[in-house]
Formats: C-alpha cells, structure tokens, sequence
C-alpha cells in the first residue's frame, strides 16, 4: 500500500510568543519570562504534522516575500512536505500572529491569540482553478478557516465532485454556508467550535463534559450534510459521530501542558493520516490524542509536532497497542 496523499490547503503564520505570569489587564504592563518565534498557521502546521507521521503531503498557500515566508517555506520542506504550489504575494506581508502564554503556578498554560493573516487573505479564486482536475489525485483534503472561505468552499466542491474526502477543521469560528457543510466527509469543530455552528450548548460539571449535550451538537452538524464530526473537547478526550456510530477517547493522562498552540492542529492532522491508512476509529482517535499529547508538552508550533517514530515510542511506553503503520514508511 503506497503513502496517503493528503492535499492541505491553507494558513501560513510566524508565530510570535510571549510568555508571562500575569496576563496585564487594561491599562497594565508587566514583565514576560520569555519571548521566541516559531513557524505555524493552522494549515502549516496540519501538513507538517501529517508529514512528520509519513503521509504524502502537498501544501497550498500564500506567503509574502519576505524573510517570515522564506523560513517558513524552509521548514515545511524539511518536514518532507510538497510547496512547489505554493504562491508569493509582492504586496502582502506573510502572515503572523501573537500568542501570549499565560504559565500558571501549577505548571499548566493557557494561550490568547492574535492572527494578523497577511498574505493569507489573497488567494484568489483564479489562482486554484487548476485543483479541479488536479485534486482527483489526492486521498484526502484539509482546510482550515485561516483563508478566504471563499477558496474552501470552491476547494471543497472540486473535492467532492471528484469523490475525494474533505476535513474541515472550522478555526477561527465562523458562519458556515450550507454547500461547504454538505461537501464534507470530516468537520472537527472544538467543543466552543461546536457550540457556536450547532446552536447547541456544550457545558461542564466539575470538570467533566457533558457527553448527551456533545450528541446533540454533534446530531445537529451532521443533519446539515456532514458526514462525520469530530469534536476535541480538551482534556475530555474526543468524540467522533457519524452515521449509526459514536465513539468517545478519554484525553491521554499524566502528560504536563507546557504549550497548547499546536494541539488540535496535531490531533486533527493526526486523525487524517490515520483515516486514510483505514484504522478503525477507536485505533485513529488514540493515535491523535498520543499525538497531540507530545505535541502539548513541548513549545511552540511547529517545533513541538512529534515524528511518526515519537508517536510511536510513546504509545510503546505507555503499553499501547500499535496500529498498522506500514503505509507510513
């Protein structure tokens, strides 16, 4: 069986991080621990991720011309994954955002983000066209909403016309059209994600989700077209609806949170490549929550998603099972 062709089409961010102990209310200015860059954007980081777990990964995407564009691209090919697509804007500046960590006494983080999309925002329509014969080719599609939702939705319809299946991981939240709904094989909202597109409340008692209310959200997506959802819910783990199917994975304990930037990009892409190889679901959720789990423990973006090999001696650690990862190699 050969590598799965996965096709990403999305953001480019260079990631600025600033670390803090308190996070300044109006007005306030305080003293940061630390302060680093890293690559990222949700597409980025997607392709990289699927990559750096041996799938065969084309990215498309706008950068500037700029040196932020040219480390990027610099990373995404040493991760493995195709950017021969990808496009150079003359007048937009690459995308970046600021991420300030909030390091809390207990060890555990918190993040606040601003995306400054840049050149992300100037794919045009015209500049994709190709990808409607082109996208046949692939096994499976990844968008993400770092980009015009224009170009998803036209990305999206290509990919359904030819049969191939579409994940959308709807981040930043926004209003989703009825057409892009109903051309997806995968959307995996977070639980805030899920909430604002379902209508639906997803709430919490002590901690713990509240597992009826996610069926509903999840219920209420896939009767507009979807055809499976995926819900992360954090430290509740995962939870996967599809037709006549509902499977939960617990998160993976006894991992410290050092930075969670990169984690539903992590698990997401994760989840793709293990779709692809025809896992069962239980096996593809455990293997996206070990991935995002490594990914979590570490800072930054891109620097913090694991390899295929990382996956791996992780779950050997931990006594877990292994799936069938020959495609990957």
């Amino acid at each position: 069986m050969r590598k799965p062709r996965i096709l990403v089409v999305g953001s480019f961010v260079m990631d600025h991080i600033a670390a803090t102990r308190v996070f300044p209310r109006e007005g306030q200015t305080v003293l940061g621990e630390s302060f680093s860059k890293a690559p990222g954007g949700k597409g980025a980081n997607q392709a990289v991720q699927a990559a750096r777990l041996g799938a065969d990964v084309t990215m498309i995407g706008k950068l500037g011309q700029d040196s932020n564009g040219d480390e990027l691209l610099r990373v995404c090919r040493a991760a493995g994954v195709n950017v021969d697509q990808v496009i150079r804007d003359e007048a937009a500046a690459s995308g970046c955002c600021v991420i300030i960590l909030e390091q809390k006494d207990s060890g555990q983080t918190q993040n606040r983000i601003i995306v400054i999309p840049g050149a992300n925002k100037e794919l045009r329509r015209e500049e994709l066209a190709y990808l409607k014969e082109e996208i046949a080719a692939y096994d499976l599609v990844m968008l993400q909403l770092e980009i015009p939702m224009e170009i998803n939705e036209m990305v999206a319809r290509f990919a359904w016309e030819k049969g191939v299946p579409v994940m959308l991981n709807p981040a930043p939240s926004a209003p989703l059209s009825p057409e892009l709904l109903s051309h997806l094989a995968y959307l995996s909202p977070n639980e805030h994600e899920a909430a604002d597109l379902s209508g639906a409340a997803i709430s919490r008692s002590g901690g713990e989700i509240d597992r009826e209310q996610v069926r509903r959200a999840s219920e209420a997506l896939r009767s507009s077209g979807v055809q499976r959802v995926l819900i992360t819910l954090g430290e509740s783990g995962a939870a996967l609806a599809g037709e006549g199917e509902w499977v939960h994975a617990p998160s993976v304990k006894g991992v410290t949170a050092v930075d969670p930037t990169a984690a539903g990009d992590s698990f997401v892409a994760a989840f793709c490549v293990g779709a692809c190889c025809g896992w069962d679901w239980d096996t593809v959720l455990r293997f996206a929550n070990s991935t995002a789990a490594i990914t979590v423990s570490r800072l930054g973006a891109m620097p913090s998603l694991p390899t295929l090999a990382e996956v791996e001696a992780f779950l050997r650690e931990r006594g877990d099972s292994l799936p069938d990862t020959s495609p990957l190699k």
